[in-house]
């Protein structure tokens, strides 16, 4: 029996060895893993750059962008900096830096550059299912936080992407914007706003499903769903060895050899790239940071609300705890959203194991993770108080951004899980970045995008630095610099301080792409100044 049994297992392992052999020989051009906005993004540049290579897209789940890229997994704000206060902080001496909501602005037009050229190809189709005008706004009260606002708007208007935002202290104005903020507030509380009518809210999901039904059109372009990779490792004739589990028939073990590798998997990007062995991954290391939303479907609440409005952080919050009440526009249906409430997982991703971050760690990130950990109480503390807060406190936070809200409106939901970086710095050990992050072999010939916000909205852009990356010197041939600009036309230049570019950038991409344009103006910052401070003077 003994005998038998022995001989049964080696029947298995020797069965189960034969299966995990069945390779691709023949190398591909490159594999792009996940299947959300990053790695569409990229397979539909390459696409047009190079018709004729040979792309694979491998995908865990049963449907693409399930994960970050999902409607439901985030905010839709189309990150452009206009509202979003954490990306231009005050200095101790009162000057407001606004160079990251500059660049964050940069790249977002360069997606809706992205898009408007998809939207001529007819690879994007009706832009309405995926971008809509909904106005951004920021939104604050309390002297300290008023004057800040003050500030921060005289400051933008130095910057011609800015121009065209509004500013106002007075309740009745902000009403018209907003009414939902300002029913039933306290009318001694002092308030101040801006609003930037040209903001959108972008169903990211609904893109990538777009692109990738494009992409399949092209006999070169392979989606492999529910497919897990599992291992990636560098050959001797310098292509890699990516191995995938195929989960729909019986955990089918293959083996894919290919020239490129581009690893767009969300949180799981950052184990995939330990695996792959370069030394410029050495030292990252990754911190989960889930999120909830109230969400409100009724349409006499909904109707009443046509924004997105960004509130300040508390003292003492980290920069992911900026308060939001938000207009979505979600497979025709107009939604709100309040949030986000941080919750905390070990898991990588909504949909995979509580061991994700456990087994993340090596002995070259240890020492960045527990600096982290020793440099950011504050952060800890954050995420303590957001899982210890009751359904009656997600209502309290609620109504200081819409008073008369009622219990019975609102639902709590799951939204998305995002995995901050946490990377080795000489000069503190490791240091917590949040952003994203992409990491690149020496050669180009695999990259990883590790981080989040802001994300999705800057994806066109953040390919763009990968095929830099990776394709170093075909980016330097004519074709391409030709294609690319035609793709994205401000493509090699800043927008920012070209009145004359920006406002024909922003007029082309509005037409095709059915948005309100709103011309940038020459307004002259002395101007600008004189009306912010007559308004201070006012109050």
């Amino acid at each position: 029996m003994a005998r038998a049994f022995i001989m049964t297992l080696g029947m298995t392992l020797s069965a189960s060895a034969k299966q995990s052999r069945v390779t691709h020989p023949v190398p591909v051009d490159i594999v792009l893993i996940g299947g959300g906005i990053m790695s569409a993004t990229l397979g539909t540049y390459l696409q047009a750059l190079e018709p004729s290579w040979t792309v694979y897209m491998y995908e865990r789940l049963a449907k693409p962008a399930e994960e970050s890229s999902n409607a439901w997994n985030n905010a839709g704000t189309g990150h452009a900096a206009f509202c979003e206060l954490n990306y231009t902080t005050m200095t101790e001496t009162g000057v407001v830096d606004i160079s990251k909501a500059v660049a964050v602005n940069e790249s977002f037009e360069i997606s809706r550059q992205f898009w408007a050229y998809l939207v001529k190809q007819e690879v994007l189709i009706r832009p309405k299912t995926f971008i809509n005008n909904v106005p951004h706004m920021s939104f604050v009260w309390g002297e300290d936080n008023i004057n800040y606002l003050r500030h921060r708007f005289n400051a933008l208007q130095k910057s011609t992407l800015f121009r065209g935002m509004t500013y106002s202290e007075d309740p009745q104005q902000i009403r018209e914007w907003a009414p939902l903020i300002i029913d039933g507030r306290d009318t001694v509380q002092n308030i101040a706003a801006t609003r930037m009518e040209m903001g959108t809210d972008v169903n990211f999901g609904e893109v990538t499903q777009q692109l990738l039904k494009a992409l399949q059109k092209h006999s070169r372009f392979h989606l492999h769903l529910q497919h897990d990779v599992v291992d990636i490792k560098r050959n001797d004739d310098l292509t890699w060895s990516v191995r995938v589990v195929d989960n729909s028939n019986g955990c089918r073990q293959s083996t894919v050899r290919a020239h490129y590798v581009f690893i767009g998997a969300g949180g799981l990007s950052l184990r995939l790239l330990q695996k792959s062995g370069i030394p410029e991954g050495h030292g990252y290391a990754g911190f989960p940071v889930g999120g909830k939303f109230l969400v409100a479907k009724n349409p006499e609440i909904v109707r009443n609300h046509y924004a997105k409005v960004y509130g300040k952080s508390a003292v003492n919050t980290p920069p992911m705890s900026v308060p939001h009440i938000d207009t979505r526009i979600l497979n025709g249906q107009q939604i709100l959203l309040f949030g986000p409430f941080a919750t905390f997982s070990s898991k990588f991703l909504k949909q995979s194991s509580y061991l994700d971050l456990f087994h993340s760690l090596t002995l070259k990130n240890l020492l960045p993770i527990l600096r982290v950990g020793l440099d950011n109480l504050m952060l800890i503390r954050y995420l303590i108080s957001q899982l210890k807060m009751s359904n009656e406190d997600h209502l309290n936070s609620l109504r200081e951004y819409y008073p008369q809200a009622n219990v019975t409106d609102w639902s709590l939901i799951e939204a998305g899980q995002r995995v901050q970086v946490i990377k080795k710095d000489d000069r503190k050990g490791g240091i917590l970045q949040f952003g994203t992050e992409v990491v690149s072999a020496a050669d180009g010939s695999l990259s990883a995008l590790l981080g989040a916000s802001p994300g999705a909205s800057t994806a066109a852009s953040i390919m763009l630095e990968i095929l830099a990356s990776m394709f170093k010197k075909h980016l330097e041939t004519t074709t391409w610099q030709y294609t690319l600009k035609k793709m994205v036309p401000s493509y090699g230049q800043k927008i920012n301080g070209n009145l004359a570019l920006t406002n024909e950038i922003r007029q082309y991409v509005a037409e095709i792409l059915e948005l309100n344009f709103i011309e940038a103006k020459a307004t002259p910052i002395k101007a600008i100044k004189k009306i912010v401070e007559e308004k201070s003077a006012i109050r």
